[in-house]
């Protein structure tokens, strides 16, 4: 959860008025380390300091391209990632999979096994 500036703040300043790091936790319903971590640094992160450099954009677009009906644990196994990196990877570059059950694998699969 992220919680603005003011209220940041005004934590804070019940810190520097005297109360305790464990006093402020109880009464704003925080825990004692994210009170610790404002003090630290009062702004929250949002951005990235870094790229992602596991999962390269260009060989994720041509992995894609050329299985398109692989599974995501397909694809990690391939480039030698997670399933978790593979799922954020396809999120960031805006790819959702959707199922073609024209061409998919289970349903070719059941085709084989009813002509037999």
């Amino acid at each position: 959860m992220t919680y603005s500036l003011d209220f940041r703040m005004q934590v804070l300043k019940s810190l520097d008025e005297g109360m305790t790091f464990a006093e402020a936790a109880e009464f704003y319903n925080l825990s004692p380390t994210t009170i610790q971590n404002w003090k630290r640094r009062v702004h929250s992160k949002t951005t990235r300091q870094t790229k992602p450099t596991k999962i390269p954009d260009d060989v994720l677009l041509n992995d894609v391209k050329e299985h398109p009906d692989d599974y995501q644990y397909e694809r990690a196994r391939r480039l030698n990632c997670s399933k978790t990196g593979i799922h954020h990877a396809l999120k960031r570059l805006g790819i959702s999979q959707k199922k073609d059950f024209r061409t998919s694998k289970s349903l070719s699969d059941q085709k084989s096994d009813i002509s037999e």
